[in-house]
């Protein structure tokens, strides 16, 4: 077994969520492992709630992120697809059973023994460890190519946020030119929802409680129309308009209003997670022949192709560039939706 060696991160000891300087062991590079040096990493909802213990499960002390953007510096000799200086990605998960049919459909992600790329525990007992964090070891089987005409700092977020909406809209065939998208919240999950609708050819619309969210939803991001879900009025004239319904929202909203929304055969999915249970009407649905469904990122394959295809329609994430040192500042102001529209630490440029 390689030998391990001392990363140095940011870690919350307790459901305060403070983060400050830890140094940790990450494991050294095995023969079928990628070392990377990690330049950025972005910082997702997932982040704040595990932090504060929110879901429940979190294991003291945590070192989060897993939008993470680098640079390899050492591989393993079976490693064949990657060599030392390709820029790379590292997103949610890092290891999986490898056997199930799940994985076999390329969907690791569901698989029941996925490992996450924090909060897991890895098959040889140690703690998954994230991108908060100077360096990472991964198998290269969840190794993403990071393509070259991508900003690594915008592009970060994609590995999480990007694949969260990129992977509903292909499995539940959002992707029809011409259909009627809409988009259910503006943030990190939302505005790329809207970049990746327009890409498909979609007419979007952004579905928000905050009319100051207009100007930027159609001037800023292309979207076609904006509908103030709080304005009766609109919502009404808007009724069974829309082909589809992405819904972003990770807090406690009424999903009624939104199934008006959509057409015979509409089709409403949850990428949210709110911390509480939603309350799901079933005659808009039964009577509309409506479905509603979930998703929850993607494979390693899914996420490549997402990565390829944003590089193709020069698609990224609106960012504010943050130093570790401000990470604390960063999630207080994430709880209050006070950023537009992802936060991404420059790792290689903070002094850890």
């Amino acid at each position: 077994m390689a030998k391990s060696s001392e990363a140095v991160g940011w870690a919350a000891r307790d459901p305060s969520g403070i983060l400050s300087p830890f140094k940790f062991p990450r494991r050294g590079n095995g023969d079928d492992d990628v070392t990377v040096k990690v330049m950025y990493c972005g910082v997702c909802h997932s982040d704040l709630h595990t932090l504060k213990n929110e879901w429940g499960f979190t294991m003291y002390p945590i070192v989060p992120g897993h939008e993470i953007v680098g640079v390899v510096t050492e591989t393993g000799k079976n490693v064949e697809k990657f060599k030392v200086g390709d820029r790379v990605g590292v997103g949610v998960i890092v290891d999986s059973c490898r056997t199930c049919d799940i994985c076999h459909q390329d969907l690791e992600n569901y698989c029941p023994k996925v490992i996450f790329t924090y909060n897991s525990i890895h098959p040889d007992g140690t703690k998954t460890q994230g991108g908060y964090s100077d360096v990472m070891v991964v198998d290269q089987g969840y190794v993403l190519r990071f393509p070259d005409n991508l900003p690594p700092d915008a592009g970060a977020p994609l590995i999480c946020a990007g694949i969260t909406v990129y992977s509903p809209m292909q499995y539940y065939g959002m992707t029809e030119p011409g259909k009627h998208l809409g988009v259910v919240g503006l943030g990190g999950l939302g505005h790329l929802a809207v970049k990746f609708g327009k890409a498909f050819g979609l007419k979007v619309t952004l579905i928000s409680t905050s009319p100051k969210k207009e100007a930027e939803a159609i001037n800023k991001l292309g979207a076609d129309s904006f509908l103030l879900s709080t304005d009766p009025s609109k919502m009404k004239d808007a009724m069974g308009t829309m082909d589809y319904i992405i819904d972003t929202v990770s807090a406690v909203h009424p999903l009624a209003p939104l199934l008006g929304l959509l057409k015979l055969n509409g089709k409403l999915v949850n990428v949210g997670l709110p911390d509480k249970p939603l309350e799901l009407p079933m005659f808009p649905i039964c009577l509309g022949r409506k479905l509603v469904g979930g998703s929850n990122i993607g494979g390693i394959k899914e996420t490549q192709e997402m990565l390829d295809f944003c590089a193709e329609h020069n698609i990224v994430s609106d960012i504010e560039l943050i130093r570790m040192g401000d990470i604390n500042a960063a999630m207080e102001r994430l709880a209050k939706s006070d950023v537009k529209y992802r936060f991404v630490i420059d790792v290689g440029n903070s002094s850890l």
